[in-house]
C-alpha cells in the first residue's frame, strides 16, 4: 500500500514538471532569423555574423548597421562579397596593429 502512494506520488511530479517544462519551452523567445531578404543594404554595414540554421532560424548572414541587425540572404552574391570585404578588412586591420606593436 505504501509503495503504491510512493509510486503515484512521484508520477504526479513526473507529469506537472513535464507540464511546466512544455509551458516554458512555449514561451521561449527566440531572438533570430527567422526569415531572410534579398535586398541590398544601402547603409554602412559596420560587422556581421553567421547564423545557422536551427528551426525556428534559418540560416543567414546578420548584417550590423547603425540601425540594426538584418538578415540577408547567405546565397546572395552581393552578401558574399561583402563578408569577404568586412574578412579582408578586418586581417588588414589586425596586420596594421601586430606591425605597429613589432616597430
Amino acid at each position: 500500500m505504501e509503495t503504491r502512494r510512493i509510486l503515484m506520488r512521484s508520477l504526479v511530479v513526473v507529469v506537472i514538471a513535464s507540464v511546466i517544462w512544455t509551458i516554458a519551452d512555449a514561451e521561449m523567445v527566440y531572438s533570430c532569423c527567422t526569415q531572410v531578404s534579398t535586398a541590398k543594404l544601402k547603409e554602412p554595414i559596420i560587422g556581421y555574423r553567421m547564423q545557422e540554421k536551427s528551426l525556428p532560424c534559418v540560416k543567414a548572414i546578420i548584417f550590423h548597421t547603425a540601425r540594426g541587425d538584418f538578415c540577408s540572404d547567405w546565397k546572395q552574391q552581393w552578401v558574399q562579397r561583402k563578408v569577404l570585404q568586412l574578412i579582408k578588412a578586418q586581417r588588414n586591420k589586425r596586420h596594421a596593429t601586430t606591425t605597429n606593436i613589432i616597430h
